[in-house]
């Protein structure tokens, strides 16, 4: 993948050598790699080898799922075609562990479950004695919810609703004990607990750290007793994500000594398209051990092998995603992101202790339409939610019920057969090789002005599996899918109507077919307004039309970023942050104009900003106008627009100013000066 140089700002030297390790990481010359590989047939994948991973390095999978997609009539399936116990596959694949989430009670009042693998005790225990058989260990993984725990949702179990922090603590003591015993007593080969999931800022309802305290403590106390009075060695874990965040694992780490909480490893989700690079999650990782003195564990990772949907609800990760794409959204680039975590873990040291994969077999249900797959996700609870869940969860999962929306980040095809990305962990033991072949072409992003012709790239970079690039001809199509306005999402135009049909954006695709198999190439084109201001989302290394002042003179971050996911189109924007009082302006003057009308407008998202001042700006001989916005949250980009601005003389000040307490962050991008009624 092509990285651009990021420029300016206090930080560019940080941001511009972290960028430049990624790629290294992301991107491994395969070469040196084969000579230290004992693999002798071809796998289908290029892994490189991660030297000395311990025999007892955990390679895990959370599958809570399986039962319900068994219900429904999934089939999973050995290497040779045939019909496979999940857990039997999952062990000649060199797995040795399974994480099983456990719910309080997932269920309705009407016993209809909340969907996710209505993943109860009861259920759990019936997929953990199945996995002991096959020789696999048991990792669960308590919510403390009666649906899904993360970062955005930490509700209470019902059972749990009026009592107060001790009180909850008391009965999550009972929870965690009865269900601990029942696992242990049915022959479950449970080795971890993870007490609450994601668990950052909330839990059960409890949002503030001397109530999640005691939580924690509670649940520790029941697991260290249950433990002693059976003779079993259990390790407790405490989970949390966003590595990414500076200092966040360092926080927690803190926080739960402050808290003495009694747990054995520090447990962290890492979603590459969300939580940073690589090197970022190793460093994350080592915060927390250098803070605690505890083992460390990924519990929590994917990464799709196509974009594809085959039920009918939407994928999580989907072509419109926005995210940084380290790997290309294929079978090895799957496996490039499997060897990644495994080897940021191991970077750790002795501390760093594993890996598992977050529902490797979510699979589609059977069926030819969504129609068909709705009443098995609704009476096996084989989707993401059921419309029961509402109960519990009426804004979230009682909104966005269906199926799994997960089905394209799976190791099995969509009808169950494994991929050659599966064998990733046993392979990383000894590195393996095959034929290099194209296997991915890098988007591409046009912009094509109101009022011109769409001018299309001949060539595209496209990536081979070994992680290097070759430049080879393209054919694109003839017709455009719209992807906004959303009014007109799907609707598919002729290039000619691109630049004539308004303000729009595009996804234009194509093959790449010299010299090697097909391989498809997508574009995200832009259908923009004419445009005054130079460099206007900053995509150009040259900044010198910009003047970029903070007013603080000591705001923490303040530069233009590399990072497709906080811009509004392209892969750069203007970044802020800062631990104190945040205040800076951006301007370009424009001169040459023609004497008339004009609109000026930006893009601009972030959040955390409490007392905010925030607009836009124009500057003319007749003085200045200005236009307020403000920031609520991660790309809910604000368009502000000043409309009608008379230019006497030909010249005009552009710019935006933004203020708020410390702790806010956020983004600007796209800044447009056109013309009105040309």
């Amino acid at each position: 993948m092509k990285w651009n140089t990021i420029m300016a700002g206090p930080r560019a030297g940080r941001v511009v050598c972290a960028i430049f390790i990624a790629v290294a990481f992301a991107v491994p010359a395969f070469s040196a790699a084969s000579k230290d590989t004992d693999s002798a047939t071809d796998t289908g994948i290029f892994v490189e080898k991660v030297a000395g991973l311990p025999d007892d390095f955990i390679m895990g999978a959370d599958v809570s799922s399986m039962l319900s997609l068994e219900e429904s009539g999934v089939v999973f399936r050995n290497r040779a075609g045939e019909p496979a116990d999940l857990f039997e596959v999952l062990a000649a694949h060199g797995l040795n562990s399974v994480r099983l989430r456990v719910w309080n009670d997932p269920f309705a009042r009407s016993g209809v479950g909340f969907g996710g693998g209505n993943c109860d005790i009861e259920r759990a225990i019936i997929m953990g004695k199945r996995a002991t058989a096959a020789g696999l260990w048991v990792f669960l993984d308590f919510h403390y919810s009666d649906f899904w725990a993360d970062p955005s949702k930490q509700q209470a179990p019902r059972a749990w609703d009026g009592l107060d922090p001790d009180e909850k603590a008391d009965a999550l003591y009972v929870f965690t004990r009865d269900a601990l015993e029942r696992a242990l007593s049915s022959g479950v080969d449970v080795r971890m607990v993870q007490l609450g999931n994601e668990t950052v800022s909330a839990m059960s309802g409890e949002n503030n750290w001397n109530a999640i305290g005691k939580l924690l403590r509670a649940g520790s106390r029941a697991v260290r007793e249950v433990s002693g009075a059976s003779g079993k060695k259990i390790d407790i874990a405490i989970h949390f994500t966003n590595p990414e965040k500076a200092g966040a694992y360092e926080r927690f780490a803190r926080i739960l000594k402050t808290q003495k909480v009694d747990y054995d490893v520090f447990a962290s989700s890492w979603y590459p398209y969300w939580h940073g690079s690589p090197e970022e999650f190793t460093k994350a990782l080592q915060d927390a051990v250098r803070i605690s003195g505890k083992r460390v564990v990924c519990a929590e990772i994917s990464y799709a092998h196509t974009y594809d949907d085959a039920d009918g609800f939407p994928n999580t990760i989907s072509r419109e995603s926005v995210f940084p794409r380290r790997w290309p959204v294929t079978v090895q680039g799957q496996a490039n992101a499997i060897r990644a975590a495994i080897a940021a873990v191991a970077a750790v040291g002795k501390a760093g202790i594993g890996v598992y994969y977050w529902e490797p077999a979510w699979l589609p249900v059977p069926g030819e339409t969504r129609e068909d797959r709705e009443p098995l996700w609704e009476r096996f609870g084989s989707g993401w939610a059921t419309r029961a869940a509402a109960e519990y969860d009426p804004s979230d999962a009682g909104v966005y019920f269906g199926g799994t929306g997960w089905e394209n980040q799976a190791l099995f095809s969509f009808d169950g057969m494994p991929l050659d990305s599966f064998a990733t962990w046993k392979l990383v033991r000894t590195g393996a090789k095959t034929i290099r072949r194209a296997d991915s072409a890098e988007e591409q992003t046009i912009r094509v002005r109101l009022g011109d012709t769409i001018v299309l790239p001949q060539s595209v970079e496209v990536i081979m599996n070994d992680g290097s690039t070759e430049t080879l001809p393209v054919q694109w199509n003839d017709r455009a899918e719209i992807t906004n306005p959303r009014e007109r999402y799907g609707e598919t135009v002729p290039l000619a109507a691109i630049g004539a049909d308004g303000v729009a954006e595009y996804m234009l695709s194509g093959t790449v077919t010299s010299g090697t198999a097909p391989v498809p190439v997508f574009a995200r084109v832009y259908a923009v307004e004419q445009n005054y201001v130079e460099n206007p989302g900053f995509e150009d290394d040259d900044l010198s039309m910009w003047t970029i002042l903070d007013e603080t003179s000591s705001m923490d971050e303040l530069f233009v970023q590399e990072k497709q996911a906080d811009a509004k189109t392209g892969n750069r924007a203007l970044h802020f942050w800062s631990s104190r009082r945040i205040a800076f302006r951006v301007e370009q003057q424009i001169t040459g104009l023609k004497p008339g009308r004009y609109k000026f407008s930006i893009a601009i998202h972030g959040g955390d900003a409490g007392n905010q001042t925030m607009y836009i700006y124009v500057k003319t001989a007749d003085g200045e106008l200005r236009q307020n916005t403000n920031v609520d949250g991660w790309r809910n980009f604000r368009e502000p627009v000043i409309a009608d601005i008379l230019v006497p003389d030909g010249t005009i000040t552009v710019g935006a100013y933004v203020s708020c307490d410390g702790k806010g962050w956020g983004s600007l991008d796209d800044f447009i000066l056109a013309p009105v009624g040309e």
